[in-house]
């Protein structure tokens, strides 16, 4: 509920052309029947894990891809309180580096989205990394 409200909050966001990015960057762009009202953020991966990924989880939203690296979709913030592995690059408004990664894959459903903490898992589980979640050491102790 929290994390809905915070995307309201957040300004507008205009498409740019690829002419407006930095330089070296692209914005992914969805297709246009998607709803997006969660904000997109993107999650890369080495492209050697791609078909991997894509066959182990329970839902996947929009998945772009190039030759070093396959993008998820997924809600704006869900790098908040996740230690994304070094392989991973998260990538805010799905402004990624690099070329021109190509839609691979669009859901039957109207969101784009895969689910973050599924994806997070996946990937940690791939990458060969133990899950750490940021300000795990500051959690409540059991009484």
């Amino acid at each position: 509920m929290l994390r809905n409200a915070l995307a309201r909050l957040r300004p507008a966001h205009r498409e740019r052309t690829p002419e407006q990015t930095r330089s070296g960057r692209v914005r992914l762009a969805l297709p246009a029947s998607m709803s997006v009202s969660l904000g997109c953020d993107a999650v890369g991966v080495p492209a050697r894990h791609g078909f991997r990924l894509m066959s182990h989880l329970p839902r996947t939203g929009c998945v772009f891809a190039d030759a070093d690296r396959w993008w998820w979709i997924v809600p704006a913030g869900s790098d908040l309180d996740l230690d994304w592995p070094e392989q991973v690059t998260y990538a805010r408004d799905a402004d990624v580096p690099g070329g021109r990664p190509r839609l691979i894959h669009s859901p039957e459903s109207l969101t784009p989205y895969t689910p973050p903490i599924p994806l997070f898992l996946m990937v940690c589980q791939v990458t060969g990394v133990v899950p750490s979640w940021a300000g795990a050491a500051s959690a409540v102790p059991a009484p």
